[in-house]
């Protein structure tokens, strides 16, 4: 393994068990992340990117879900392997994660200064007045205005923008060497979209650490990513440097979300969509996953299930017919 590998995943399988069935959120997804580096993970809602996240974070609601197979590397040691109490220790201080829902994410009835503060207490041993001031730095670093005076206040006096660049500062605390973001600009505008991954990759670069972001949005993570995993139906489907793939896609499924994007130069046309929906994954159909979408879909699709071919050195399809695509 490199060296500056942070974070490596290998052939991580998660399933739910349920009433109706057991449902493979996560069929033996691997991918990996170096100091300093931003790797973008890509799909529809229900693709698995999220429930790869909460494995990695030990944060699992199990059950329904449970882990059945694979390793989940940090800095050399798999984290499956580890106590509760280790991987506590690790969460905050090694790795930590920004959620997509700030408002729910933060407690109502406690001060921004109070959240924020406490991971000093129970992590650092600090006093409550030296917490409090680490708070406010904290705050001044992810640009909250006027933040000696806002710390005393609760998560539902700050805007959406704010909230979220709170759920930043709080990912920072302890100065984790990775961090992941599971949709951090979910409900903002666009403006502020913006500027969330502007400060992102701001203090990525910062701090050199390692960003794993997970969203549905290609439009977001064009200017922040360096690397690009696309998930479908709980595997990934294609990994790429992030120019590579908006240059020519390797595979259907991310041709598609390209062609999503709204478009200026197409004002007034009627907007790309993906036919049909995410398969029931309970009822993941035979071969490729993706066929009864493809328009690209022959009969091996239906039989095979492809491995992931490697297109060149650093990406990687999971189509049978990639050259194809690449050249289409």
């Amino acid at each position: 393994m490199n060296p500056e590998t942070l974070l490596e995943v290998r052939d991580l399988q998660v399933e739910f068990r349920t009433r109706d069935g057991v449902a493979k959120a996560v069929d033996g997804v691997s991918y990996s992340v170096a100091a300093g580096e931003t790797l973008a993970v890509l799909g529809e809602s229900g693709s698995g990117k999220s429930v790869t996240a909460q494995a990695v974070m030990g944060i699992l609601d199990v059950p329904p879900g449970r882990i059945t197979g694979g390793e989940i590397l940090f800095r050399g040691q798999d984290l499956l392997t580890l106590k509760e109490e280790e991987r506590r220790k690790i969460r905050g201080a090694g790795m930590a994660m920004i959620f997509q829902d700030a408002l729910s994410s933060l407690n109502p009835v406690l001060t921004v200064g109070d959240q924020l503060g406490e991971m000093f207490i129970v992590h650092r041993g600090m006093s409550r007045k030296d917490a409090r001031a680490k708070a406010v730095e904290l705050m001044d670093r992810v640009r909250i205005p006027a933040a000696k005076e806002r710390v005393g206040q609760y998560p539902h006096q700050f805007s959406g923008g704010m909230r979220q660049r709170i759920m930043i500062a709080m990912a920072l605390a302890l100065e984790p060497d990775l961090i992941i973001a599971d949709e951090p600009t979910t409900a903002l505008d666009v403006t502020v979209q913006a500027q969330v991954m502007d400060l992102l990759a701001e203090l990525r670069r910062e701090l050199g650490m390692g960003l794993v972001l997970i969203t549905h949005d290609l439009g977001v993570v064009a200017d922040v990513a360096d690397r690009i995993a696309v998930m479908y139906a709980g595997r990934i489907v294609e990994t790429a440097p992030v120019h590579d793939i908006y240059k020519a896609p390797a595979h259907p499924y991310t041709r598609g979300l390209l062609d999503s994007i709204p478009r200026l130069d197409q004002k007034g046309q009627e907007l790309y969509a993906i036919r049909g929906l995410p398969p029931n994954l309970m009822a993941v159909p035979p071969g490729c996953a993706f066929h009864p979408r493809c328009p690209m879909a022959q009969d091996v699709c239906t039989t095979d299930e492809p491995e992931v071919f490697p297109v060149n050195r650093d990406r990687g399809s999971a189509c049978f017919f990639w050259r194809e695509c690449l050249n289409g």
